[in-house]
């Protein structure tokens, strides 16, 4: 809100602990230039281009953070902040922050991508241990679900056999109030024969 404001001002982002900045997703793009600090304590965008308009308003400026491996899926980091300046320096807006925690994408790792398998076996792949995985189709629909173990493995089973021919599926998770979802991974199934009269 406020003047628009030119070319030089800049919208910095500052970590919270047990955070770091690594990326500034938009840098080059429409007239901003991204940057981090070495230690990655904070990110800012700065506004390179000249208009009418000025900039700032009415826009989305992303920013990639990262944090310990240990840190758990849907934990707040409180403290961050961000500041708008002019390109003077002077402060014109700044408001508080706080980042949520995600979690990896969940792995499909059987049947593995390319691959023939037959009937409506084992689905199984990795995730957050605790995670609740769900599979689905290329329809969206659930094909089955199970828990990640503490070793981080899952599995299920789906209820109805899988169609024959192509597939494609994909696992989603969900743990402590966030969600990821896994690549999508295709593979075939071949038509059972019936057996053999005997």
């Amino acid at each position: 809100k406020g003047a628009a404001l030119p070319a030089g001002s800049s919208l910095r982002l500052t970590a919270p602990v047990g955070a770091r900045v690594t990326e500034t997703p938009l840098a080059d793009a429409g007239g901003f230039q991204g940057s981090v600090t070495a230690d990655g304590t904070s990110g800012s965008y700065t506004y390179v281009r000249d208009s009418a308009s000025g900039s700032w308003k009415d826009g989305g400026y992303p920013f990639v953070l990262t944090v310990d491996e240990r840190a758990v899926p849907g934990t707040r980091l409180p403290g961050c902040a961000v500041v708008l300046t002019d390109a003077g320096g002077a402060r014109r807006a700044s408001g508080s922050c706080a980042v949520t925690v995600g979690m990896p994408g969940p792995t499909l790792t059987e049947p593995a991508g390319g691959t023939f398998v037959s009937g409506a076996g084992r689905l199984a792949g990795t995730s957050y241990p605790g995670a609740r995985v769900s599979v689905f189709d290329a329809a969206e629909h659930k094909v089955c679900a199970g828990v990640a173990r503490i070793d981080g493995t899952w599995s299920c089973t789906p209820d109805t056999p899988l169609p024959a021919g192509a597939n494609r599926l994909h696992a989603s998770a969900a743990f402590n109030g966030v969600s990821a979802v896994g690549e999508d991974v295709d593979f075939t199934v071949t038509a059972q024969e019936p057996d053999a009269a005997h």
